[in-house]
């Protein structure tokens, strides 16, 4: 394994490069470009569709030549510069408080090495704060939280499998149990079976008890994912309703993963849980609740996409009309 990029560049190309580059670091950076972008691409399409708003915005800020003062209305994909960097700051931050709060132990024992730890973030941690900030954010702006949540939907969920990526390549202990190497399938190859983790981050040995890459199979999973979200685009629910079915399949991926995930336990009523099995849990009933709320039966979809279409075709209608000159 490769806990810097740099490392590999120095293994299989002999290039030595003058700043290490954290491999956990950059697959969470190319997850959130990624997400924005495909979330960036959807807030576009739907705009083009009349299925959202537009956002006013200054005109310079499209066009420097503009007129000082003038407002314009400009999708709402405009926004995503600022949403991006709320989920980044939010997310780390988030992250890292959620692992502090599954290893207190540890965090009183060296709270300065914890917190500046390049290693040690939980997914749902940096996701719940992150939801948060941009909540506020877009509520400020007059947007709909829904409208968005559906747009970041698909790209999320492929998002979190590019960030296992990190986890797989680093080896920063998000990594399964023991695995039963005599049961593996001939078909599969040892490698999606049991790994060894060889200068993972916590210079942890592993080669007498190979464990289950469950990174790969939550890439594999998340993938997958991504796929069926990304094909239910277009199915005239209420705001919300994909994001819903994105907690849902969020839920129950990560509820399966737990369980041939190595992984901090604490007693929950009569239960031994994971935080990651509770916060699935909450999931899966929130996204169910939001799918109840926000379905539409077949014929008032179709009422909504004709109504989408008369939207779309004024605004191209408007925007193809001089606008009126201010009297003299």
């Amino acid at each position: 394994m490769y806990p810097r990029l740099s490392d590999l560049f120095q293994e299989w190309f002999g290039i030595t490069l003058p700043i290490p580059i954290y491999s956990f670091g950059f697959m969470v950076a190319a997850a959130v470009m990624l997400a924005g972008w495909l979330a960036q691409r959807e807030l576009d399409r739907k705009y083009a569709q009349g299925r959202i708003e537009g956002v006013k915005v200054d005109a310079q800020k499209l066009d420097k030549s503009a007129r000082k003062g003038k407002k314009v209305l400009t999708s709402p994909s405009f926004l995503m510069g600022t949403v991006t960097v709320l989920a980044v700051v939010g997310g780390f931050a988030g992250a890292k408080l959620f692992h502090i709060l599954e290893n207190l132990d540890q965090f009183f024992a060296a709270p300065g090495r914890m917190i500046f730890s390049t290693g040690g973030f939980t997914f749902y941690g940096g996701l719940i704060i992150g939801t948060y900030l941009i909540v506020r954010y877009l509520k400020k702006n007059g947007q709909s939280p829904a409208v968005f949540a559906d747009s970041i939907a698909p790209g999320l969920m492929l998002a979190y499998g590019v960030g296992r990526i990190g986890c797989h390549l680093a080896g920063d202990g998000d990594w399964g149990i023991a695995a039963n190497v005599a049961a593996k399938p001939d078909w599969l190859p040892m490698w999606l079976w049991a790994e060894t983790y060889p200068n993972n981050h916590l210079g942890v040995d592993l080669s007498a008890a190979p464990v289950y890459p469950t990174p790969l199979y939550e890439l594999a999973m998340a993938a997958l994912l991504f796929l069926v979200l990304y094909s239910l685009r277009d199915q005239y629910h209420k705001a919300g309703w994909l994001f819903g079915l994105y907690l849902v399949f969020a839920g129950i991926e990560r509820f399966i993963i737990e369980q041939i995930r190595v992984n901090n336990t604490f007693e929950f009523l009569w239960m031994t849980v994971t935080q990651a099995e509770v916060i699935s849990v909450v999931f899966l009933i929130l996204g169910g609740v939001i799918l109840y709320r926000t379905w539409r039966p077949a014929e008032e979809r179709e009422k909504a996409k004709a109504a989408a279409a008369a939207t779309a075709a004024a605004n191209v209608t408007a925007a193809a009309s001089p606008a009126p000159e201010a009297a003299g």
